[in-house]
């Protein structure tokens, strides 16, 4: 039997090379077959997470009972373990088929010494009560966003549909669910309107444009869906205003705004890109500055290790009166600053320690969602 090689020449082969040569051809396709299906699965698998937030058509309008029918099947609890005598408990929306979950990242970390600590442990309560583990795939406390995802179980799970919360307009229906005050009260229905789109608010230290909605959002609620008139998520609850004097404002995230969010947390694990000092900190008022014949700015109370701040020598108890020569008297006014810059940017601080008056030039690092500002 003759063949020819790569490069033409004729040349002789045994039957028995002949079938050493097709074996070795047959493996090494298999091999290759098996790689690029493999490949293929997880590129699957990367993309059905990449894209779990899709945005739907708008279809038709339903009723409160229809839309607490189509979504609530999507809305889990979620239990988080943060010590021995810690726990907390909060909402979730089902975002795919394989167990991603979005809820507020201060449904699973809490604040200690000016960093964001993980919770030890999360369960996901689904709604025939179903319980799972789960684990934190990433969180950023600026938009108080986190995913987790069901660890375990082949269970197809019920995934929630979203609406563009842009097309949104004041006065139309807003439903909320989730779990006040605790499991007790597991897929409460509330029900109100769009009391104002694109409202302000400061929640630490970061400013955050959001959904105001008269339906009853309270604690426990964090993290469940605010849905439209046909029954689709279009906003995340994550706060309300406590007041003897208020009633009725409750804010959502606007799927808008978290859905880029989302897609860095499962691809990266926190939002890329972001710049951070590395400190946390403390505003002097001045009431306070008068009392204790002090600047107005902020008080530098705690440095995060290996940070831009630590590396620039910044110190606890230093206080911060300016950045890039504009005066600022919270970490809301430094934080306005800071996000002007990139990750890697070098950005100049004044401080007064003690009695005298020094800049500070910090090169800014990357957040990655669980440090310090």
């Amino acid at each position: 039997m003759k063949n020819f090689d790569l490069f033409g020449k004729n040349k002789s082969y045994s039957s028995s090379s002949v079938r050493k040569i097709a074996l070795l051809f047959s493996v090494t396709f298999c091999v290759l077959l098996c790689l690029w299906l493999a490949d293929r699965n997880y590129a699957a698998e990367s993309a059905d997470a990449k894209s779990a937030v899709t945005l739907s058509k708008e279809d038709t309008e339903l009723s409160v009972p229809e839309i607490v029918k189509k979504a609530k099947p999507s809305v889990v609890g979620i239990s988080s373990v943060f010590g021995e005598n810690s726990i907390g408990t909060g909402t979730g929306i089902i975002i795919s088929p394989n167990g991603y979950i979005v809820t507020n990242a201060h449904v699973v970390q809490n604040l200690s010494d000016g960093k964001r600590i993980p919770a030890e442990n999360v369960t996901v309560v689904l709604a025939d009560k179903t319980e799972y583990p789960a684990q934190i795939i990433g969180a950023d406390s600026r938009t108080d966003l986190a995913v987790v995802k069901i660890n375990g179980g082949e269970k197809n799970f019920s995934a929630a549909e979203f609406g563009d919360s842009g097309k949104l307009v004041e006065g139309e229906l807003a439903v909320a669910i989730g779990n006040p005050l605790g499991f007790e009260l597991y897929g409460s229905i509330t029900c109100g309107i769009i009391s104002a789109l694109d409202r302000t608010i400061t929640i630490d230290e970061y400013e955050m444009t959001l959904i105001q909605t008269d339906a009853a959002i309270n604690p426990g609620n964090s993290g469940g869906p605010l849905l439209n008139r046909f029954g689709q998520v279009v906003g995340i609850n994550s706060s309300k205003i406590i007041s003897d004097y208020a009633e009725g404002l409750g804010f959502a995230i606007p799927i808008s705004s978290a859905e880029p969010v989302i897609e860095d947390l499962i691809q990266n694990g926190y939002v890329t890109g972001r710049p951070r000092i590395g400190i946390s900190g403390e505003d002097i008022g001045e009431e306070n500055a008068r009392y204790y014949d002090l600047p107005e700015g902020v008080y530098v109370r705690f440095i995060e290790k290996n940070s831009a701040a630590d590396a620039a020598g910044l110190a606890v108890g230093d206080i911060i009166v300016a950045a890039e020569g504009e005066i600022v008297r919270t970490m809301a006014e430094l934080n306005k600053v800071k996000e002007r810059f990139g990750s890697g940017d070098e950005m100049t601080v004044t401080v007064f320690r003690g009695a005298e008056k020094i800049d500070i030039k910090l090169v800014l690092s990357e957040e990655n969602g669980h440090e310090a500002m």
